[in-house]
């Protein structure tokens, strides 16, 4: 039996605006039923009015309400993970995970124009250079959100990619522990090659790295840890959204400097037997680093590994969608059944 799952919970809420509008709509049809009565006697408004029966009413925005809500599980895009099938190494690929620290610290200037918007610009080139292999993508600050899972969709990888900002995160501060133990639960559980690209400027605030790392290790998950910016410092520049306006980000009337803190890093990567790369601030090579630490990886997977498949399952509530509406719209042409005296 396959697993459901769906890669935009959060549409589920507009559910209750469907109900909202349907229920809107009985009242509005309650009301001009109602005042039709104060005019017009049962026996009139059957000859002079092409009125549904209220059942035919009912039933057509019956239908209507499960439209919208046949819509909405279509735009939370449900997938499906199917059977397991084995691969051969030749055919096997590797799931990559970008981790992408978001935290306002990203907003340091040493590396033009910001660390954030290097380390994206980055990511985008070597996303366009893959071929075959997963990729997914989490951001982190204060707590960690999964912005895509692991597909081989690339174009939609790279259109989320393109809307992560210093927010999207909704929480302050830089818990890199978190965000690996996070990652952690975003890879399928098979023998596959399994890689996670950490892209963050390491200014940690998270007590439990270590520990998170070594859960890394223990479920064959290798960290590539990239540090963005330099280990002297810089400011981090907050621009005001509504005038534009720059401003150093300021504490107890001094500027915070935000510094690379490269030991930390280090000690991620070589406890998941991975590699650290020091960025610095100059531009991330990460194709490079992919075929200098992924296609290893891949190499060594095991002859056979089992890959879970997954399918996209949105076109099925969308067919539905259709179905209801086209069927709302026969029953609502039934609207002349009256029944003359």
């Amino acid at each position: 039996m396959t697993d459901w799952s769906w890669q935009h919970l959060g549409f589920v809420h507009l559910i209750w605006i469907a109900i909202a509008i349907v229920v809107g709509l009985v009242v509005l049809e309650v009301r001009a039923r109602g005042a039709m009565t104060t005019f017009l006697s049962q026996i009139m408004q059957r000859r002079l009015t092409a009125q549904a029966s209220f059942a035919r009413t009912l039933t057509r925005l019956g239908l209507v309400l499960a439209c919208l809500v046949f819509g909405v599980l279509a735009m939370m895009q449900p997938t499906a993970r199917g059977e397991s099938a084995n691969v051969t190494t030749s055919d096997a690929n590797a799931d990559v995970l970008f981790v992408l620290d978001v935290s306002r610290s990203m907003l340091a200037v040493d590396a033009s124009p910001t660390r954030l918007a290097r380390a994206k610009a980055e990511i985008d080139n070597l996303v366009k250079q893959l071929d075959g292999d997963n990729v997914g993508l989490e951001v982190f600050a204060g707590r960690a959100v999964e912005m895509c899972a692991l597909t081989m969709d690339y174009a939609y990888f790279s259109s989320v990619l393109a809307t992560v900002e210093t927010t999207s995160a909704g929480r302050g501060g830089t818990k890199i522990g978190q965000a690996i133990k996070a990652g952690i639960a975003s890879f399928p559980p098979n023998d596959g090659a399994k890689l996670m690209v950490l892209i963050t400027d390491g200014d940690d605030q998270d007590t439990y790295t270590q520990e998170a790392a070594k859960a890394a290790r223990d479920a064959g998950v290798k960290i590539v840890a990239i540090g963005i910016g330099s280990e002297a410092g810089s400011t981090i520049d907050l621009k005001d959204p509504q005038t534009g306006a720059v401003t150093q980000l300021m504490h107890d009337g001094k500027p915070v400097i935000s510094k690379l803190d490269a030991d930390a890093l280090r000690k991620i990567a070589l406890t998941t037997e991975g590699a650290y790369i020091p960025a610095g601030t100059a531009a991330v090579d990460l194709a490079s680093i992919m075929q200098s630490h992924v296609k290893p990886l891949i190499a060594a997977a095991k002859a056979t590994a089992l890959r879970p498949s997954t399918e996209e399952r949105f076109v099925w509530p969308l067919l539905a969608s259709l179905v209801c509406l086209l069927a709302s719209l026969w029953v609502g042409a039934g609207a002349g059944d009256r029944r003359r005296a």
